[in-house]
């Protein structure tokens, strides 16, 4: 588990901490984009596992896919989220994680969801500290695009 970053919150800087680097955005993989602003809030499309351009697994949790590789997918998704958040406004500009929402193709018999989202979650959290912590779902579902084994959307508040 990440442990939050205490004091003033500077995401790159914790980021650069993490060892991790903002991806370019994956181009979409259907007709819509990958992130829009509305008023004061980004609302982030379904951010896939994708690293470097390609899927990093396919695969149903609870079969080919176990869910302690599947965490690390889903904080991919989040890091993916992230890089589209940095390509809309600039993550200097997110003052609260509001909502993540995330998807796993489970195996028929899989409850394990919430943990393989917490990769989304706590990724957030050590990124941007208190103001990381969100509302949150975490659910099963029977298939997700192209064969992934997690989906990650998520809600952010801007600062003014």
């Amino acid at each position: 588990m990440t442990e939050p970053i205490l004091g003033p919150v500077d995401p790159y800087a914790n980021l650069a901490q993490l060892g991790l680097v903002l991806p370019e955005v994956v181009p979409p993989v259907a007709a819509y984009v990958p992130a829009v602003q509305s008023g004061n809030h980004v609302y982030v499309s379904g951010q896939l596992p994708f690293v470097d351009g390609k899927l990093a697994a396919t695969g149903k949790v609870g079969a080919e896919v176990t869910a302690e590789d599947a965490a690390p997918l889903a904080r991919q998704c989040a890091l993916n989220a992230l890089g589209a958040i940095e390509a809309l406004v600039g993550l200097g500009r997110v003052s609260k994680i509001v909502k993540l929402t995330g998807f796993v193709a489970s195996a028929p018999g899989f409850t394990g969801q919430p943990g393989v989202i917490n990769g989304a979650s706590e990724l957030f959290g050590a990124v941007f500290g208190e103001s990381g912590r969100h509302a949150r779902s975490a659910v099963g579902v029977a298939e997700l695009p192209l064969g992934a084994p997690v989906e990650v959307e998520v809600i952010v508040e801007l600062t003014a």
